[in-house]
């Protein structure tokens, strides 16, 4: 069996590490996001992506800081709003999270969507090194970049390695997209592998939409453990860090009892499917 537990760590290319199964706090709202944080920490979660649109970053923070748990073993992500992907936008909600979540730094930022033009983008990536280089955020990255935003991407920061030398345009750490067997985004995935960076899956449980599906029902039987579940330990087989969200118990429970079973290579391949079905949004096909 592929040797994974909740504690599993991977590199990320910034030399920081990654826990391997995050706790997704989307659509939690603030007055849960601090309780239900708490009980996944106590749980042995880590790993908590919160996002300044989610607006939950300070009760998710406040239960990092009461757990207990030293900092440097828990893992807090935010991300720039889409409609700040800019400079001064980046700049402006990098400095509300320090001051919403009281953190001293923050372990990875990401751009939450590739709007705001090409000058945006990179005026906003431009932001985020900027804090990294300052020591307020460890590891940055990007979410539902198309593979045209992150060529682009790439070039600006290897042209700025040209002109100021390795490192300092950036490193692209994270890229968080929508992934499960519905949407595996295989361009995209080849993309991100072949450089190192990790990605990570939200919505990896399809929001629930798919636990009918029949290859899906006769795995759950085949182990005894629910779709989820099941859909969570093929986003770990796969490489990826799945981020399930949850504001019951019992499911952040289940959600993390993946760990006792491996999916064989035919299960995998049961799995597969050559559908491009989105639950979200999709912004990686932007072409602005």
């Amino acid at each position: 069996m592929t040797k994974f537990d909740i504690n599993t760590k991977y590199s990320l290319p910034s030399g920081y590490e990654i826990p391997v199964l995050g706790y997704g706090v989307y659509q939690t709202p603030a007055d849960q996001a601090e309780e239900v944080t708490s009980y996944a920490l106590k749980l042995g979660y880590r790993h908590v992506d919160s996002a300044v649109a989610y607006r939950n970053e300070e009760p998710s923070a406040a239960a990092l800081k009461k757990s207990g748990i030293p900092r440097n073993e828990l893992f807090f992500t935010s991300k720039v709003p889409p409609k700040q992907i800019s400079y001064e936008g980046a700049k402006d909600a990098i400095k509300g999270t320090f001051e919403r979540t009281g953190l001293e730094y923050i372990d990875l930022y990401l751009l939450h969507a590739p709007y705001g033009g090409k000058e945006g983008r990179l005026g906003a990536w431009r932001a985020l090194v900027e804090a990294q280089q300052e020591g307020k955020i460890r590891s940055i990255g990007v979410s539902n970049y198309g593979v045209h935003h992150l060529q682009e991407l790439e070039d600006y920061i290897k042209s700025v390695e040209a002109k100021e030398g390795k490192g300092k345009g950036g490193v692209i750490s994270v890229g968080q997209y929508e992934l499960h067997p519905w949407l595996t985004r295989p361009l995209l995935v080849e993309w991100c592998k072949a450089r190192g960076i990790i990605l990570e899956a939200y919505a990896p449980i399809t929001r629930g939409t798919r636990f009918e599906d029949p290859a899906l029902q006769k795995l759950a039987k085949k182990f005894n453990k629910s779709p989820a579940q099941i859909l969570l330990r093929w986003s770990l087989q796969k490489g990826f860090v799945p981020l399930p969200k949850s504001v019951t118990h019992k499911r952040i429970e289940e959600n993390a009892d993946i760990f006792d079973f491996e999916l064989s290579r035919d299960d995998l391949d049961s799995l597969t499917t050559n559908e491009y079905s989105p639950c979200c949004w999709d912004p990686t096909t932007s072409q602005d």
